[in-house]
């Protein structure tokens, strides 16, 4: 073979070779990394028994994803949390996914989130700055990557330090569990166990309920994470009653991004595909709006009237981008109005002039004015957007229903096909998103809130009736807000979580006093009672009345019949005996009485009295007296 042939030959085989390497070697594979962090230990407050457990657990589920590293630590004090974020920011440069996840105690200070360290000593509010690390320092360690950057925060817990934490100064707000936060970098996600404002439970085994729905839904091959954490929320929903909410901060762009890559389909599978599971447009806007919705900020929801600018879920958007408006607004003229206040103050303490003082007073009433206007504005906005978006769960609960009876007409008019090893993805698990627990499920859950701040006496059935209905105007009475009474939604759940305390007064029956949450039985001392306005009163004496008729005593027409002998004389009568007395004393012997038109007078002895005939009035002869 000459070397022309030669050369021809080896080229040819080259390029065999360089085909065959491209075709048998696996495709691209993303680097992902991940740094763990579980506190326990605290060394200047309590211990938490299960943030160590729940790092390790986590931990384990991205080794077994895949991750190509994952550096656990645990109970690191500041200067080794430092030192660890410095090398994880190195790792996460040539990195496409770079995920933190931390458990421990977290606090929120004017606004700003800050992770304790195990050492921390927080004995004023500004030691916050110096003893522990703000979470945009973890920001800043994952900022390299280039396709995803995660931070999930299992610290929504109580602040231990709250107690004992001297305030320097006193408009320095310190508030309960983490802060709410907007990422001004793109393609980052924060997930809170709680959403902001709220705490979370550490459970009441092993490991909290957040870190359990996470290591169940996030290693699902090719689940994208949005989607992952939406099921994270509905499962701590169900598993702690509605009482805690994990919430995702941030936003992506259109195309999914799983944490574990999809698992190769063989090729008929795909093929047999049905043509109903095409998505349509429709149904496209609908999971892109409830994954904005999900969200729960302007950027998302900015990003959905991008891809959708008309359309029936479009207006939906606008509805929710003026919700966020009018609670910026709220915001804004909460703080005016306090600044105003504290000036007005800080003159009177002073003894500015009083030109200064009036101004200031005056700034500090229209200040006041307009906060209440952003407040009334606030809930016509609310009020709004939880119409449209009860309205939005109806129509989609009836379009899920229809959908599921076709499918499952389709399923027993063929074969089932086989199942694919990741769990079957369904349009009503995505409006789960958005629509939070099933019907039943927040009507108990709101009714079990109800009864905790004191306006629903009745049952928690499940049934949003007439009683449950009136608790609410109540709650709305005193509260001072103006929730739908109709029907029990997830905004009516978050409205009565937070009240932390009894909204409602005690209302006992009668016969019983309300003391805190008991109503006790009223005991009146003896010679008191207790009258009809359910209080006790000393009784009376009684005193003699007169009555009439039905008296005791005998009344006049029988004292008059019992004193008539005495007052009037009785005529006389052969029956009477008195008179036949008076006929002896006179002399008269039979006991015979003769009268005649003037007088009567006895018969005289040894006379008798006749019968002549006739008598009766008018002096006719009648008895005559005849002696012998």
């Amino acid at each position: 073979m000459n070397r022309s042939g030669f050369l021809k030959l080896n080229r040819l085989l080259l390029a065999v070779a360089a085909v065959l390497l491209i075709v048998c070697q696996p495709a691209f594979a993303e680097k992902r990394v991940a740094l763990v962090l579980g506190n326990s230990a605290y060394r200047n407050t309590a211990p938490l028994a299960n943030p160590v457990n729940d790092a390790s657990v986590i931990s384990a589920t991205l080794k077994n994803a895949g991750f190509d590293t994952v550096d656990f630590r645990k109970d690191l004090p500041a200067v080794e949390t430092r030192r660890a974020l410095r090398e994880f920011a190195d790792l996460a440069r040539d990195a496409d996914i770079a995920l933190v996840y931390y458990a421990g105690h977290g606090i929120e200070v004017d606004g700003a989130n800050y992770l304790i360290p195990v050492d921390a000593r927080l004995e004023r509010d500004t030691d916050v700055y110096d003893e522990a690390f703000s979470l945009d320092r973890i920001l800043v360690a994952i900022e390299p990557a280039r396709k995803l950057r995660l931070v999930i925060l299992d610290a929504c817990r109580d602040n231990p330090f709250a107690k004992t934490m001297k305030r320097t100064l006193a408009t320095r707000a310190i508030g309960q569990g983490l802060a709410k936060v907007e990422p001004t970098s793109p393609n980052v996600l924060i997930a809170y166990s709680a959403k902001a404002g709220s705490t979370a439970a550490d459970g009441d085994g092993k490991n909290s309920p957040f870190t359990i729905a996470l290591s169940k839904f996030l290693p699902t091959p090719g689940l994208d994470v949005r989607r992952a954490f939406g099921y994270v929320r509905d499962e701590v929903l169900k598993t702690t009653n509605n009482r805690q909410e994990p919430f995702v901060y941030g936003s992506l762009g259109g195309e999914d991004v799983p944490l574990v890559p999809a698992l190769a389909k063989p090729a008929p599978v795909a093929a047999a595909a049905s043509p109903m599971s095409a998505p349509t447009p429709q149904s496209e806007a609908r999971r892109d709006y409830e994954l904005a919705l999900q969200i729960g900020n302007k950027s998302a929801m900015n990003a959905f009237l991008a891809q959708y600018p008309n359309g029936y879920y479009a207006n939906l958007a606008r509805l929710q981008l003026d919700k966020f408006a009018t609670e910026d607004a709220r915001v804004a003229a909460t703080e005016k109005a306090r600044l105003a206040e504290q000036e007005r103050a800080r003159l009177a303490a002073e003894g500015a002039q009083k030109a200064q003082q009036a101004k200031a007073e005056a700034d500090a009433k229209a200040a006041e004015a307009a906060r209440l206007a952003a407040e009334r504005a606030k809930q016509v906005a609310q009020e709004q957007a939880t119409v449209a978006e009860q309205r939005r769960q109806a129509d989609a609960a009836l379009a899920d229903r229809a959908a599921a009876n076709k499918a499952a007409a389709d399923q027993s008019a063929t074969p089932a096909a086989a199942a694919p090893s990741a769990p079957p993805e369904k349009t009503t698990t995505v409006a789960a998103l958005a629509t939070g627990a099933p019907e039943a499920d927040v009507v108990k859950s709101v009714q079990t809130e109800l009864r905790r701040v004191g306006c629903l006496t009745g049952a928690v059935d499940g049934d949003w009736n007439a009683a449950s209905q009136r608790s609410l105007t109540l709650f709305n009475r005193y509260a001072g807000t103006r929730l739908d009474v109709k029907a029990a939604s997830v905004d009516t759940l978050d409205a009565v979580r937070l009240k932390q305390s009894r909204v409602c007064p005690l209302v006992c029956e009668h016969g019983y006093r309300a003391d805190g949450d008991r109503c006790p039985t009223i005991v009146c001392a003896e010679g008191s009672f207790l009258n009809d306005d359910n209080e006790c009163e000393k009784r009376r004496e009684r005193k003699p009345v007169a009555k009439r008729d039905g008296d005791e005593r005998p009344s006049r027409r029988e004292q008059d019949r019992a004193f008539r002998p005495q007052r009037e004389p009785q005529l006389p009568s052969a029956d009477i005996p008195r008179p036949q007395g008076r006929a002896r004393a006179e002399g008269g012997g039979s006991g015979q009485i003769t009268c005649d038109a003037y007088l009567c007078r006895p018969v005289r002895r040894g006379c008798h009295l006749e019968y002549r005939g006739g008598g009766g009035p008018g002096g006719n002869v009648g008895n005559v007296e005849v002696c012998n």
